[in-house]
This record gives C-alpha cells, sequence and structure tokens, in this order.
C-alpha cells in the first residue's frame, strides 16, 4: 500500500505548507537527508494554546502532537514531491509547552510517533526521538515539533 493509500484509509488530507512565521524556511533538503523546520500545534487554523498540566491534558496534548504530525507530513511531502520516496523517519524533536509538575511530555509525543508508524509502516516510521518540556513555545503553542526524514535519491 502506497503512503498515500494509507493517508486516505486514515481519512487524512495533507495540508499547503504554512508559511513561516519569522526568518526561517519550511525545510532544508541537504543530499538524502530532509530537515523540517518546527510545525507549532493548530486547531482550527490558530495555535493550539496551552501548557500541558496546567490547562492542558495528556491526551488533548497527544491530539495536538498527531495534529502536527499531519502538518509535517503536508511539508515533507512539498519538499519531496512524493511521501513515497522517504526511505525512513530519522529523528523527532517535540517540545512540550509545560506546568513545572508535568512529566508526560514523552506520552504527548506519542500522538506524532504513532502517526509516522502509521503511516510508512514500523520499519519506516521508527525514529530515534527526544521529548522536552519547555517554559513557553511561540505564540502560546501547547507542542512544537521538528523533523528529520531520509529520502531516497
Amino acid at each position: 500500500m502506497s503512503v498515500y493509500e494509507q493517508l486516505q484509509q486514515l481519512g487524512i488530507e495533507l495540508p499547503p505548507v504554512a508559511v513561516p512565521a519569522a526568518a526561517y524556511v519550511p525545510f532544508v533538503r541537504t543530499g538524502n537527508l530532509v530537515f523540517l523546520s518546527g510545525h507549532i500545534a493548530k486547531k482550527d487554523g490558530k495555535p493550539w494554546v496551552g501548557q500541558l498540566g496546567v490547562n492542558i491534558g495528556t491526551e488533548e496534548g497527544q491530539a495536538a502532537a498527531r495534529a502536527i504530525a499531519i502538518d509535517l507530513l503536508g511539508t515533507l511531502h512539498a519538499a519531496v514531491g512524493d511521501l513515497n520516496k522517504v526511505t525512513r523517519i530519522v529523528k523527532v524533536m517535540s517540545l512540550v509547552n509545560s506546568g513545572p509538575s508535568y512529566t508526560e511530555q514523552h506520552l504527548v509525543t506519542n500522538g506524532a510517533s504513532e502517526l509516522f508508524a502509521q503511516v510508512f509502516g514500523a520499519d519506516k516510521g521508527a525514529h530515534a526521538r527526544s521529548a522536552f518540556g519547555v517554559a513557553q513555545i511561540p505564540l502560546g503553542a501547547c507542542v512544537e515539533i521538528e523533523l528529520i526524514a531520509e529520502v531516497a535519491a
């Protein structure tokens, strides 16, 4: 099954690449690696604002991370032209806007990691990962995620 058939089966439509909000580009390709800039969580087209452990729970954070993963897939598609060229999701770095006692950043980030495994399969979708709790994210967003992918030449 192609990546696009899998996305269709999951009911996912890829969004267009978001316009950068500052002085950066959405992606950079060097060799067979594509580096995607951080994408913040959005809900109804606006920043998904909140702080985990303060006014957002883990399940909502997972939904936000999954939404970011969909946005990242849209950017990755724009970067490579065909998601079937992706040979591996290499690395995911997740920043979770967290209250001082919140410790489930890893569970929030699973919302993105599990989607990548569903879309690309267990082998290509498995990746190295970091999940950090941070005091704040641009625009007050609850989660920000960046991605590194390997693609066929």
